[in-house]
Order: structure tokens, then sequence, then C-alpha cells
């Protein structure tokens, strides 16, 4: 009915583009335009003036053979000066858009590793970026934003990705866990070590105590008793100790059956035998 009667309401965030008997004579902006058909006046078409999106899929090829699909999102609107050239000069954008980004990725792409590829995603985006910022501005289009959202590799690749990665990590587990295990068997044998260390202290003084009373009861005792030398102390006390000794292996219901000579040439034996060790022992000390 507006047409009918030579008006014509232009949208938010649209243009419209007229034309006088089939030439371009100017934009509409938003709101509403008197349009007299009887003097050749007619909308040729509208054009958003709206951010829009395309997202392409481009399947390549990397460096070390291995074929990816590159997916890339591009982000473009009309620019408002330039509405008669967006209009006339591209018929379909999107495909003019996808046919420059497949161009740039293929260039780009095949010149880096799959590796690189990953790493290198922001440089490609940029180069696409600009290549198709040079070309469509021509064609009345501004390129607002490019990414790569995605790269998607061959998935026997990506498993063959995922095993090493995997492989990898075992490796550095493993290492990591031989290494702990070396500081506990080291810090076990420093231990064992000073065990025994503190032990042969333990056994050292024990065995100087004993010298050391042994030395101290014979003086004592020979003091005491008129006529006694160290040698009859000596043997007393020994024996004294040889039966005090089988009288514990006797009484022990853990202890197994011994066998050692017994009579009063044996005792004699053991005595001589007791008193050249401490002998030796305080004669090394000395």
């Amino acid at each position: 009915m507006g047409q009918a009667l030579g008006c014509i309401q232009v949208k938010q965030s649209k243009v419209a583009v007229r034309e006088q008997f089939g030439k371009f004579d100017n934009v509409l902006e938003p709101g509403c335009h008197c349009l007299p058909w009887c003097f050749g006046y007619k909308i040729a078409g509208e054009l958003s003036l709206r951010v829009r999106q395309l997202e392409v899929r481009c399947e390549t090829k990397t460096k070390d053979n291995v074929f990816v699909n590159v997916v890339a999102s591009i982000q473009y609107r009309a620019l408002p000066e330039k509405i008669a050239d967006a209009f006339y000069k591209l018929s379909n954008a999107n495909s003019q858009i996808q046919a420059y980004v497949f161009d740039v990725i293929r260039a780009s792409v095949p010149k880096l590793e799959l590796d690189a590829v990953f790493e290198q995603k922001s440089d490609i985006a940029k180069a696409v970026e600009e290549e198709l910022a040079k070309a469509m501005s021509t064609y009345g289009y501004e390129i607002v934003q490019t990414l790569i959202v995605d790269i998607v590799p061959d998935v026997h690749v990506k498993r063959a990705m995922n095993e090493i990665n995997a492989a990898a990590r075992h490796r550095l587990a493993a290492k990591e866990k031989a290494e702990a295990e070396k500081i506990l068997q080291i810090k076990r044998a420093e231990g064992e070590a000073e065990s025994k260390y503190l032990a042969g202290l333990g056994i050292a003084r024990q065995r100087q105590a004993i010298v050391d009373g042994l030395r101290d009861s014979v003086l004592v005792f020979s003091e005491n008793v008129p006529g006694t030398s160290a040698k009859d102390v000596m043997d007393m006390v020994l024996v004294t100790q040889y039966f005090d000794t089988m009288k514990e292996i006797g009484a022990s219901s853990k202890s197994s059956s011994v066998f050692i000579p017994h009579g009063p040439g044996a005792v004699r034996d053991v005595a001589s035998q007791i008193r050249e060790g401490l002998l030796q022992a305080d004669y090394a000390k000395e």
C-alpha cells in the first residue's frame, strides 16, 4: 500500500538502494521515504549493516604431510559509505570471502609443521584478516574480526599424538619414581650405616665398662683379702660369671641345646681364654 502511494519504510540497521529508470540514484537510510514511481523511482534492494559471521572449513596439508581441517570464523559488515559498491560490485559476499580464506590458509599452513600450526594459529588468522581486508574493501565490505577457531587433524593422527603424549608422561613418571626410590635407598643405607656405627660404639663402651669393672673388683678384693693375687681374684670372678651364664642358658625356655666341655679342666681353660682376651683388649687400649 505504501509503495502504491509512493512511500517506503526502511527498517533500522538496514539501508535501501534506490534506482531511477534502472540507474543507481541514492541510498535510503532507516525511516520513511517518498518514492514517486511515476518518475521512474524504485527500490532495487536492501542491505543489512549488521555484523555478519561466516564459518569457513578448509582442508589442507602441513609441512610434515598431515592433513588438517582449519576452521576460520570471519566477521564482516557492509561499509555505510560504500553501500553502492557492496550492492552492485559483489553478488555473493560469502563465496568471495570463502575463496580468499582458502587461498591464504592453503598458502600459509603448508609452510608449517603440525605443532607449529597450533602454536601460530593467531599468525594465520592475522594473515587471513589482512588479505581479506585488502580485497573486500574494494567491494564495500569491512572485515571486523578473523578467528581460527579450530584445527582438526585426521583422527588417526590425533590418536597417535595422544599416544605420544601419554608415552612421554609415562616416561617422566617412571623417571621420577626411580629417582624417588634412589633417594629412599640412599637414605635407608645412610640410616643403616649410622645405626651400625652407633651399635658399634655401644658395644665398645659396654666391653670397656666390663673391663673397668673387673679391674676395680680385682683391686678391691686384693686390698681387702691379704695373701691373694690379682690372678686368683680374676679366676674366681671368671668362674662365677661362667656359672651365671650356664644358669641363664638353662633357665631360658627359648634356648636350644648347647653342648660345651664341662669339668674342672674345662673351667680352667675357659678362665684362661677369657683372661687372655681381656688382657689383649686392655693392651690394645693402651
